[in-house]
Order: C-alpha cells, then structure tokens, then sequence
C-alpha cells in the first residue's frame, strides 16, 4: 500500500526557512514537488475567488509578510483539534485532512483528488485550499525537539511491546519491520536552518507516522479477537499521538544559520 506524504509537514518547514531569509520562495516549490509529488498539479485555490486557481508560487507569494514564528503546523484529529479555530470552515477541512498549515492569519489545507480519464489512465492533482482566518488560533503548546524525541522512543518501545506480546510477527510481519526501521534515518528532509537532532526527528517520526496509517488502514491488522484488536488499537494510537507532536517538534525547532 502506497501511503502519501502528509504535504503540510513539508510545507512548514520550507515556509518557516523561508521567511527565516535562509532558502527561497522557488526553493519552497521545488520542494513540493519533489520526493513522489513530480508531475503533480498542484495549485492554491480561495473559496471567495473565481477561476482556475493560482500556481503554487503565486500562492505561496501571499504569505511574503508572514514571520517564520507564526507559521505552524496542525496534524487534527477528532478529539485533538489543538491549534485549529473552534469552528468554521477551516477548522473543518483541516479535521477532514488530519492537516493544514497556519500562517498568521491564512490558513492552507491540502486536497488530494484522484482522477481517470475514460481509457483508464489516472492521475492526481492537489488543491490547497487558503482560508481568511478571522484571528489567528490559538497555538497548542509545543514541546522540544529533545523531550518529543525522548517520548516517541517511550511511546514506541511501549508498542512495540504490546505489538509482540499480540505476536505482530505473525500476523503483519511488514508492520514489525518498519517499526523496527523507525529507529534511525539519514534527515536529510529539511531545509537549511534546522539542526541534525531536528533532522533526524523529523526523518524518523514522519516515515514512522505513514507506517501507522497503513496500519490503520487494517482494523484488525490480524488480531483475531476482539481484546486483541482493543489493545493494538490502543497501542497504535498512543504511539501516533507522539509522532504527530514529534513531526509538529520538528517542524517548529529552532532555525539556526549554517545548520543544513
């Protein structure tokens, strides 16, 4: 199974270097359509606005006056809507996408659509929808590179656990490799500002959160009774409740120049 990226924990960090002085607007576009995204349309529409669309620079463009401390990352989800408006149509397409991107007051969600045309050749396209927001959220708190670093090592030993006692190996052996993989990366993701602690906890977190939504993606992910599916559910969701706040770390560490 093919799992996409999640498009707003790339974007962040671009934008955030970006308005940082350290990497530029058309390094920020290069960067979204790298990496599985080439050959992808992708454009920013305003509900408010008819036509096609804008390009992802002329888009991107409208955050020129955004400080890089105001650009921030929100991985939702129902029950942690932290960092999103308590209402409205932004904060419900950001918990439709489980992401978005807040930027002062402009916020940006992301829309995949599959498309085929009548040979049956596919394709997709990704709108990035930006709202007017009336006031800018409220932030959840952020913690450290460092403590998230230390909690997701918790979190997954914890699963990890609870995954063998259930005998994962047996049942989705695939599962078991790739959480064992999430141990260690090159982060090499990360634009120029970002140290290799930040590096190396966005590369690990980020891998480790699309291995949990294939995982998702199996509500029994073999478990043959209804306690065992309970407790690797259980399990699942505490270790992706700390990759979300690890991604989020990452994204908002400290810029610091030299760092690449």
């Amino acid at each position: 199974m093919t799992v996409p990226v999640l498009l707003s924990a790339r974007l962040v960090p671009w934008l955030r270097a970006w308005r940082a002085g350290m990497t530029s607007l058309d390094d920020v576009v290069e960067a979204m359509t790298s990496e599985g995204m080439s050959g992808v349309e992708q454009i920013v529409v305003t509900e408010a606005e008819i036509g096609p669309g804008a390009t992802l620079t002329e888009g991107f463009s409208r955050l020129s006056g955004v400080d890089t401390e105001d650009i921030r990352l929100v991985l939702a989800v129902p029950g942690d809507a932290r960092g999103l408006p308590t209402a409205g149509p932004f904060a419900a397409a950001a918990l439709t996408a489980g992401e978005a991107v807040v930027a002062g007051r402009n916020g940006l969600v992301p829309e995949r659509r599959a498309h085929t045309s009548g040979s049956g050749s596919t394709w997709e396209t990704v709108l990035w929808h930006h709202f007017e927001l009336d006031a800018v959220p409220v932030p959840a708190d952020l913690v450290s590179p460092g403590e998230a670093d230390a909690s997701l090592t918790q979190a997954l030993r914890a699963a990890t656990k609870v995954l063998s006692d259930l005998d994962v190996a047996a049942w989705n052996p695939e599962l078991g490799r790739a959480l064992a993989g999430a141990r260690t990366d090159s982060g090499r993701q990360l634009p120029p500002g970002f140290d290799t602690r930040s590096r190396r906890l966005y590369a690990r977190a980020v891998m480790l959160e699309r291995v949990l939504r294939v995982a998702d993606s199996d509500a029994m992910g073999g478990a043959v009774t209804a306690h065992e599916a309970a407790a690797r559910l259980e399990a699942l969701r505490g270790l992706a409740a700390s990759c979300r706040t690890a991604i989020g770390a990452a994204c908002h560490a400290r810029l610091h120049c030299g760092d690449r």
